[in-house]
């Protein structure tokens, strides 16, 4: 379903913006691209008073706290230095929240549906690499929690094309709203201005 509305409560949550993952390969869109579009709408967000939700994904580095389980994927790689810091571009802003998971998704084992809640936000706008892990498995769960999810199609991206349209096409619409980041905005300005 394409974007209808924003409510008054919401809320951008940005997920896995940061220094390790940015770096990779991504499509449809370059990740300097997302990141863009999500420092746009950030911006926006703030001015018109919502909350900003930035999430990223880390581990200790015995990789103690990763999610157990056998996986076709291996164990997981060493990482480099600073590769779960959240992106300059959007870091530092100190009315953002920032919420650290351990998992795919940004609800389970974290405090983010508690500072939503706080704040009584009804609907998050989703951003964030990569569309088919992280930003599916967060709209999936922010579906099961009640929120109205709306997902921004050019302000996140995929390690293949294909996998991006797959969640596109197939699996939002079950969960949410999609829209662009120029029609958020426009939204953003109708419903908050």
């Amino acid at each position: 379903m394409t974007l209808s509305t924003l409510d008054r409560s919401v809320a951008l949550v940005v997920v896995d913006l940061q220094r390790g993952v940015v770096g990779l390969d991504t499509a449809p869109y370059p990740a300097a691209d997302v990141v863009a579009r999500t420092v746009e709408l950030a911006d926006a967000f703030r001015t018109h008073g919502a909350p900003v939700v930035l999430v990223r994904v880390s581990f200790a580095a015995d990789g103690a706290d990763a999610p157990p389980g056998r996986t076709e994927a291996g164990p997981a790689r060493q990482r480099p230095e600073g590769w779960d810091e959240i992106v300059d571009e959007l870091a530092g802003h100190p009315d953002d929240l920032v919420v650290t998971k351990r998992n795919w998704g940004a609800f389970h084992g974290t405090d983010l549906d508690v500072h939503l809640r706080r704040r009584g936000v009804t609907q998050v706008v989703l951003t964030g690499i990569a569309t088919s892990i992280g930003v599916e498995s967060t709209a999936r769960s922010a579906h099961e929690h009640g929120y109205h999810v709306t997902l921004v199609s050019d302000a996140m991206a995929d390690a293949s094309a294909e996998s991006h349209r797959h969640s596109l096409e197939r699996v939002f619409p079950r969960l949410g709203e999609t829209g662009t980041t120029a029609e958020v905005l426009d939204l953003l300005a109708t419903t908050r201005g």
